[in-house]
């Protein structure tokens, strides 16, 4: 019985604490998101550089949106909308046909994280 109540704890515990376990946010700064996508897609310090600037660019719009809406997301996504789909286009338009195939793979895999640090998941 004390080995039944022992195990019990022990699963409720060790549950509890995966669930206490925050997902990491996606890096906000330009220079870092280029970066994870660098080591996600094996791009060269080119491309990285150049992907630097088209996230610093497309924060720098985002941020305009925001205050331009005041914050309010309904009617942001109006506008985030054709940012994201001309970020994700520049961004492509500087890889490989497999990195792109690899890029797109990641973009779905975060489709349904909305706006989560700017863009979905971080890599757009």
């Amino acid at each position: 019985m004390k080995k039944l109540l022992l195990a019990c704890c022990l699963f409720i515990g060790l549950a509890t604490t995966s669930f206490a376990q925050p997902t990491p946010a996606p890096p906000s700064d330009p220079q870092q998101r280029a970066k994870g996508l660098q080591k996600e897609l094996k791009l060269n310090d080119d491309q990285t550089a150049k992907i630097a600037a088209i996230y610093q660019d497309s924060a720098q719009k985002f941020d305009e949106i925001k205050k331009k809406e005041h914050g309010d997301t309904n009617k942001m996504l109006v506008d985030v909308r054709p940012l994201r789909k001309a970020t994700v286009a520049k961004i492509k338009a500087l890889l490989t046909t497999k990195q792109a195939e690899k890029y797109d793979a990641l973009i779905s895999e975060n489709k349904g994280s909305g706006l989560q640090g700017g863009w979905s998941g971080g890599w757009s």
